[in-house]
């Protein structure tokens, strides 16, 4: 029986990559894909665990080979989905996570009907940049871009299948496992659906806009 496609997306800052990790740690025959980009290795980066690190000119050359399911450009920096990896471990058996904004999702239900997408939310704007401003990775510049990003992801809320809050890291892996395993039972997960948290940060959004 082939594997199910599980996609998770989230704006940045929200702590979608931590999420991921435990949730693999946890829950077993589950697995992430790992992208292929053109950004800059960072440090404590590992080639082959967090990302494949690639060119300009190699990245290329890999869509006209067509060896990516979705291909996204992500603050200047190119990202895409291994077309023959996922597609080998769904025909094993295995269940696959894919970390892709909201664009690759929509991409990716389109070649997978069946996927189960999920979104990630910050529990409030004011969080998600308190967030971003601790990392101490980027000047208030950038900041103030990846906040304009966050509100252009999160506006696509509608093309999820099931919304998660993570204000508590524990409390939205416990949320994120009951998924997978409901998914697994072929049940509907039936717990929060966070719609008006979403709507809320929409509005928090325009008043600031």
């Amino acid at each position: 029986m082939p594997g199910t496609l599980f996609i998770i997306s989230a704006a940045s800052g929200t702590g979608k990559t931590t999420l991921v990790r435990k949730l693999c740690a946890e829950v077993p025959d589950l697995q992430v894909s790992i992208s292929y980009t053109t950004r800059p290795q960072r440090t404590g980066e590992v080639e082959g665990v967090d990302y494949f690190f690639v060119s300009e000119e190699r990245f290329s050359e890999m869509v006209n080979e067509n060896a990516f399911l979705e291909h996204e450009i992500v603050f200047s920096y190119r990202y895409g989905t291994p077309r023959a990896w996922v597609e080998s471990q769904m025909n094993n058996g295995k269940d696959i996570i894919l970390e892709i904004d909201w664009q690759g999702a929509r991409d990716i239900k389109a070649l997978f009907p069946d996927c189960v997408s999920i979104f990630i939310l910050p529990p409030s704007l004011e969080e998600l940049e308190k967030r971003l401003r601790l990392r101490k990775r980027e000047d208030a510049a950038t900041i103030q871009e990846r906040l304009d990003a966050a509100l252009e992801e999160i506006s696509h809320y509608e093309l999820f299948d099931y919304l998660v809050m993570n204000d508590c890291l524990e409390k939205a892996l416990a949320e994120l496992t009951d998924l997978i395993r409901s998914t697994r039972k072929n049940e509907r997960y039936r717990g929060p659906d966070h719609l008006d948290l979403a709507r809320q940060l929409m509005t928090e959004g325009d008043d600031i806009q």
